[in-house]
């Protein structure tokens, strides 16, 4: 696998899973919340989701080659990338109206 298609992948991955915890009122896809989920629920599912395309960055990254050490400076980074990769769920969930 090309480093480029690694590199589409995790992108596609991080903005499917950071939309999931505001798009889904189950918790972590599986289990049903009742009656719904919470503002702080779905934040530390996005955390949780956060490190698991982080994790899927890591192994694509070793399976290509010698993982890169990383600085506080990329995390800071990725982490917002992946919050404004959650804006449209976000959106979707608590600032648009829904008529009934």
């Amino acid at each position: 696998m090309s480093s480029a298609s690694s590199v589409w992948i995790v992108l596609l991955a991080a903005i499917v899973a950071a939309n999931l915890p505001f798009l889904s009122n189950r918790w972590m896809l599986v289990v049903p919340a009742r009656p719904s989920k919470p503002l702080w629920g779905r934040l530390l599912e996005l955390v949780v989701w956060y490190f698991l395309v982080g994790g899927i960055g890591l192994f694509l990254e070793q399976t290509s080659g010698q993982i890169y050490p990383q600085g506080w400076e990329f995390y800071a980074t990725t982490v917002a990338l992946f919050v404004t990769l959650a804006f449209p769920g976000f959106v979707m969930r608590y600032l648009f109206k829904r008529h009934h």
